[in-house]
């Protein structure tokens, strides 16, 4: 099922039927979404979601041949924050808005595969826009950000998961993707998400693995991420995808996500408020205050997450 702009349309108007909250945002400061998607934390799993989503061979082929990944990494990376934390934190003009320029950028990606990847035949058609990939896309930043925060924080006791998952849905009419389609609940959500784990529509194919390799290898970044970092997020993935991506996880790598988590779980509670909360969570939190704009601290923190120094104000690229 294709996502047209009538389909399109029908979410948005979803999403604003929703009742209004402070701040004028699609969420607000009382949403669970806003406490897990405003730590800092949620970077830790940025590696995780990724590979996740490279793992399904239309979002590998959909980077590997419209994105400009490699020549601007930072780049990419800046504008997947900057969509999502927009779509969480921004108001609901903002949020509508780069809704609208990623539905648009995405009805403007289709081609056919290679190669046989998975259930795939070689020459079949693939399409941003199609509900099962939005679906996917979606589940793994939904279900990364809330492994990132329990990864350093206390876990969320099931009331507030099961509030997550329906701001969540919410949030998914902001990809363009129907309620019906939704899992009902937390636990149909998860149950999701570890049957697409085993399921073969995630295959890596070349592209995907080559694509993974390139970023975590630092071959497109000049700077790969440190061991540390490769060595959590080999281990924050399935068995069967960290094989096919062919990332290492033996004992020295083992090692290493133990001792990060050790260390990061004793100091990042510690940190001021300023720099453990994301740049566009401090932007709303100034809003709501009746704030003018984000403060130069603030702004500085915005180029750091979302490459600007506020939410809305520039074109995402392809």
């Amino acid at each position: 099922m294709i996502v047209n702009e009538a389909d399109f349309e029908h979410c948005l108007d979803a999403v604003l039927a929703t009742p209004n909250v402070a701040g004028d945002g699609v969420f607000g400061p009382d949403s669970v979404i806003w406490q897990v998607h405003r730590e800092a934390a949620i970077f830790l799993g940025a590696g995780r979601a990724l590979l996740l989503q490279l793992a399904h061979p239309w979002v590998a082929a959909s980077i590997a041949d419209q994105s400009r990944v490699f020549a601007d990494p930072l780049g990419r990376f800046h504008r997947t924050f900057n969509i999502v934390f927009t779509m969480v934190f921004g108001t609901r003009e903002q949020a509508i808005a780069v809704a609208r320029r990623l539905h648009r950028r995405h009805a403007a990606v289709e081609g056919t595969l290679p190669e046989a990847v998975g259930p795939f035949a070689a020459g079949s058609r693939y399409l941003a826009n199609e509900v099962d990939a939005l679906r996917w896309v979606h589940a793994t930043l939904v279900d990364t950000a809330m492994r990132a925060h329990d990864m350093l924080l206390p876990a969320l006791p099931e009331e507030l998961r099961e509030r997550h998952w329906a701001e969540a849905r919410v949030l998914a009419g902001l990809f363009g993707i129907p309620q019906q389609v939704l899992p009902p609940d937390r636990a149909s959500f998860e149950a999701y998400v570890t049957a697409m784990a085993s399921s073969d529509v995630l295959t890596v194919s070349a592209a995907g693995r080559d694509i993974a390799q390139r970023i975590f290898s630092g071959a497109a970044t000049w700077v790969g991420p440190p061991q540390w970092y490769r060595a959590l997020t080999a281990q924050m993935l399935p068995e069967r995808l960290r094989m096919a991506f062919g990332l290492p996880f033996g004992d020295a790598e083992r090692h290493r996500a133990e001792r990060a988590l050790i260390w990061l779980r004793r100091t990042y509670p510690l940190l001021p408020a300023r720099l453990r909360t994301v740049g566009p969570y401090q932007e709303a939190c100034a809003r709501i205050q009746g704030g003018q704009g984000p403060g130069l601290a603030t702004r500085l923190l915005n180029r750091a997450w979302i490459g600007q120094p506020q939410m809305g104000d520039r074109k995402p690229r392809g």
